[in-house]
């Protein structure tokens, strides 16, 4: 990441040193009183932790309480998450499609508890914003200075007419958790030959931008490999989409019998799921699969609306400097949940973004103002395993909100080894990210 830039001035950051000067001002109180015995005042911090929690651990969270831990000082990190281990994101595709174990994606919290952090294995279930104060679902209490919101997604059951949670049981999504992913694998391998598979694509904005088209990519790769006389409908609700020129030249050259796309325009926004005839109905017709794989509109994870700092949309405003949500003071949102403007729902990006909230929450609690910032995103896709594709991008804040400063893509024409170089970097990449994030 790029090291911050000049303070750009203007709304937001005027307003974050109006939030530093409230935290002063609430260590003051809370020392004065006893209110909050581990929070202290400014002129004795140096002898008293300053609590922060960080709830949630994908790439958003962990990276977030593994860079609040290297800032160093008195900050006293708690990581709350209540899974054992993580299971990420990108490459899960690799997974559904046969071509990777399930094994590699995940990860576990063991290095950050040696390096210090406090690892919580519970459900936070509430907040309380005013007395800053979460509650876990054992019914303990977690009090903090400031607290870092990092939920991910959770996917909307009332949004797709037939599509609940018992539908998804028929109709894997695969966009959370390792049983999904298994169980879309499981069908397309149990398909015969000849079979058709139907995916729906909802409209933005949802996690992985690129994501459902990678999948399209190597489930069509699994059928032209393993079940040639089958294919693959993907039924969208949208007429463009990230890296569309590339991955549609590569469908092209790859899956011309394979993958079939239908946009929005065409009738491919799906309204209705019949989960008991294998059916989902657009607006122009019904498409019958053999295995179907329903990616639901998405909204911030539950603990978000918990909170309060949800708006109309279902996502998190969020100050773009501090990362500071827009709805409660003292709470900060990053990841997939966060409204971030031009930036992507990546992991990548989610990592970026921990880091910079990081450096912020890390200024607030010590009275300073948080600086401006530049955050870089890079996503890479498999078209097929040794056809890769990336996406990458330099953010600001700007006009209250992450504006893109450049980006890039894959060039469209290049010769074979160079997709095959991309795919390799893909692979890199991701050992990298998990490692420098999970240890």
């Amino acid at each position: 990441m790029a090291p911050p830039v000049p303070s750009l001035g203007g709304a937001s950051t005027v307003e974050a040193r109006r939030h530093a000067a409230l935290d002063h001002g609430l260590l003051l109180k809370a020392f004065a009183t006893g209110s909050a015995p581990l929070i202290g005042a400014p002129q004795v911090l140096a002898l008293r932790p300053i609590p922060i929690v960080v709830v949630g651990g994908g790439f958003a969270g962990a990276s977030c309480a593994r860079e609040l831990q290297r800032h160093g000082g008195r900050l006293a990190i708690t990581l709350v998450e209540p899974q054992s281990r993580f299971t990420a994101f990108p490459f899960a595709n690799a997974v559904v499609a046969g071509l990777r174990d399930l094994e590699l994606q995940q990860f576990g919290y063991e290095a950050l508890a040696r390096d210090g952090i406090t690892v919580v294995r519970r459900r936070a279930v509430a907040i309380d914003a005013q007395a800053r104060r979460v509650t876990l679902d054992d019914g303990s209490t977690l009090a903090y200075a400031r607290l870092v919101l990092a939920p991910g997604i959770d996917l909307r059951f009332d949004a797709l007419p037939g599509y609940d949670r018992a539908a998804a049981q028929v109709m894997p999504h695969a966009w959370k958790g390792g049983r999904q992913i298994l169980a879309l694998r499981s069908q397309l391998e149990a398909m015969e030959d000849g079979g058709i598979v139907v995916m729906s694509v909802p409209a933005d904005p949802f996690r992985c931008p690129p994501g459902p088209y990678e999948r399209a990519s190597l489930i069509a790769h699994f059928l032209k490999t393993r079940k040639p006389r089958s294919k693959l409908v993907v039924l969208d609700a949208k007429d463009t989409f990230s890296n569309q020129h590339l991955f549609q030249a590569a469908w092209k050259a790859l899956y011309p019998r394979h993958l079939e796309w239908v946009s929005l325009a065409g009738g491919g926004k799906v309204v209705e799921v019949d989960a008991v005839g294998s059916i989902l109905r657009t607006e122009r017709g019904s498409h019958r699969g053999s295995v179907i794989n329903v990616i639901p509109p998405q909204l911030a994870g539950a603990i978000a609306h918990a909170a309060g700092i949800v708006d109309r949309t279902g996502w998190c405003p969020i100050d773009p400097v501090s990362f500071e949500s827009s709805l409660q003071s003292g709470i900060h949102v990053i990841g997939d949940a966060a409204i971030a403007g031009a930036m992507p729902k990546s992991a990548f990006a989610a990592h970026a973004q921990a880091n910079v909230c990081a450096g912020a929450v890390a200024s607030l609690v010590r009275g300073l103002a948080p600086v401006d910032h530049r955050l870089t995103n890079t996503s890479y896709s498999l078209v097929a395993p040794d056809y890769g594709i990336s996406v990458a991008g330099i953010y600001r804040p700007a006009n209250g909100a992450l504006t893109e400063v450049t980006g890039r893509t894959s060039a469209a024409e290049v010769p074979p080894a160079s997709r095959q170089d991309e795919a390799r970097h893909a692979e890199a990449w991701f050992q990298t990210l998990t490692r420098v994030v999970f240890g």
